[in-house]
C-alpha cells in the first residue's frame, strides 16, 4: 500500500493522542508534601466537629500535628487543595502513643470522608476503615492494647475483638488481616508506611501497612447495616481531598503528644 503524506500525518496524530499529557498524568506518582511548607494544603474554612483546625508545622522535612493549643481539646484537619477520586496513596506515619488521628480521603471541607484509622491508643486500630460523615459507620474488627514501658512508649501489643464487630453480618470486609498478622507487621516506635488504594463510584478500598495487606472493602456490597452506599455518595461525591486529622477532645489527644507524617505521594488511577 502506498503511504501518502496525509495518511502518515493522520497515523502520527492517532498515536500521539494515546500518550497525551493527561494520560501520562494519570499514571504519574507525585508528592503532595514538599517537606518545606504547607503549600497545596488548607484547613477547613469553617469550624468542623473536631475544632478550628489544630496545629500543623513543618520541621526537618516532617509534617507535624497536635491540638491547638496542646491539650486544649481543639483539633481539626488539614486537607489537600486538589481533589482525588481514583488513586493510590502512600504515606509514612509516626504518631506518639496516645493520639487519635487518621488519614481521610474523598474528604469534604466539612470533614466528611472515608478514613483509614490511625487510632494509636488503647482500644484503637491502625489500618482498617471508618465512614466519617452524617450517619457514620465504624469498621474496626479488633482493637490494639499496648504494654507500656517506663518511658510511656509501647513495648508490645495484644489485641481484642471490637465489641461492635460481634454483631456484624458476614461480608463487612471482603478481606481483613488477623490480629497476630497486624502485630507482626507494625514497627514499634518507628516509622510505618501506609498505602491506600481507592477506585470506583462506590469504592473498592484496600489498605496496606509496610507492604502487608490489612483489609479490602467493597463499597458495592458491604453488608454493614449502618452503611448506605447512595447516601455516602450523595455526601462525598466522586472526588475529595486527602486529609489528615487531629481529633478533638482532651481525652482523644494527650497533651504534649504529636503525630508525624512524611513522604506523602499519590498516583491517579
Amino acid at each position: 500500500m502506498r503511504i501518502t503524506r496525509r495518511h502518515f500525518i493522520g497515523t502520527c496524530a492517532v498515536a500521539s493522542a494515546a500518550i497525551t499529557p493527561a494520560s501520562w498524568a494519570a499514571a504519574e506518582t507525585r508528592s503532595l508534601f514538599d517537606g518545606k511548607s504547607l503549600k497545596g494544603w488548607h484547613k477547613p474554612p469553617k469550624k468542623i466537629g473536631h475544632g478550628t483546625g489544630g496545629s500543623w508545622t513543618v520541621e526537618d522535612g516532617l509534617l507535624i500535628c497536635e491540638q491547638d493549643p496542646p491539650g486544649s481539646g481543639n483539633g481539626g484537619m488539614l486537607l489537600t487543595d486538589e481533589k482525588f477520586g481514583d488513586f493510590e496513596l502512600t504515606i509514612d506515619i509516626n504518631p506518639d502513643w496516645g493520639p487519635d488521628t487518621g488519614i481521610f480521603f474523598r474528604c469534604t471541607d466539612e470533614g466528611h470522608g472515608f478514613q483509614m484509622y490511625v487510632d494509636y491508643h488503647q482500644g484503637g486500630n491502625v489500618g482498617h476503615l471508618r465512614g466519617e460523615m452524617p450517619g457514620n459507620f465504624a469498621m474496626k474488627p479488633f482493637q490494639i492494647q499496648a504494654t507500656l514501658g517506663a518511658d510511656g512508649k509501647p513495648k508490645r501489643f495484644t489485641t481484642e475483638p471490637d465489641p461492635r464487630a460481634a454483631h456484624w453480618p458476614k461480608g463487612v470486609y471482603e478481606y481483613s488481616c488477623g490480629p497476630e498478622e497486624w502485630i507482626k507487621t507494625w514497627r514499634l516506635n518507628d516509622w510505618n508506611t501506609a498505602r491506600i488504594r481507592c477506585i470506583g463510584k462506590h469504592p473498592q478500598i484496600t489498605t496496606w501497612i509496610n507492604g502487608v495487606k490489612i483489609c479490602h472493602w467493597n463499597g458495592e456490597t458491604c453488608s454493614l447495616p449502618d452503611y448506605n452506599q447512595e447516601k455516602v455518595f450523595s455526601v462525598l461525591g466522586a472526588k475529595g481531598s486527602i486529609g489528615l486529622q487531629v481529633h478533638g477532645g482532651k481525652a482523644a489527644w494527650p497533651a504534649g503528644t504529636k503525630a508525624r507524617w512524611r513522604n506523602i505521594r499519590i498516583q491517579g488511577l
